[in-house]
């Protein structure tokens, strides 16, 4: 597992959620209402459309295409038209740092 750099926890609103793209795959990276972060595959599992560009409110993300809906933490998809659950990466705050664990 390797740990890598996606920004500055600053750079998330509380209860937002920026796109990070790294390796040719692309990611979102959320901050919960307690300030802890989470990384999930960053395209919806229905239409891949960017997540990060969606609604963020508790710990779910809402797809901005079609309003599926997913538990951030989990990756388990809430709502259709989403029926097939997120890939999920853990990710941590070091020194006001993201980073996330990918490989």
């Amino acid at each position: 597992m390797t740990w890598v750099s996606a920004g500055k926890l600053d750079d998330i609103e509380q209860e937002g959620a920026i796109r990070f793209d790294h390796g040719g795959r692309s990611y979102a990276i959320y901050r919960g209402p307690d300030d802890s972060v989470y990384c999930t595959a960053g395209l919806c599992t229905h239409e891949a459309i960017h997540l990060a560009d969606g609604l963020v409110m508790d710990f779910e993300v809402e797809c901005p295409k079609h309003s599926g809906a997913f538990d951030y933490r989990t990756g388990e998809a809430l709502r259709l038209p989403a029926c097939e659950n997120l890939k999920t990466y853990k990710a941590e705050v070091v020194d006001g740092e993201i980073r996330v664990a990918l490989g």
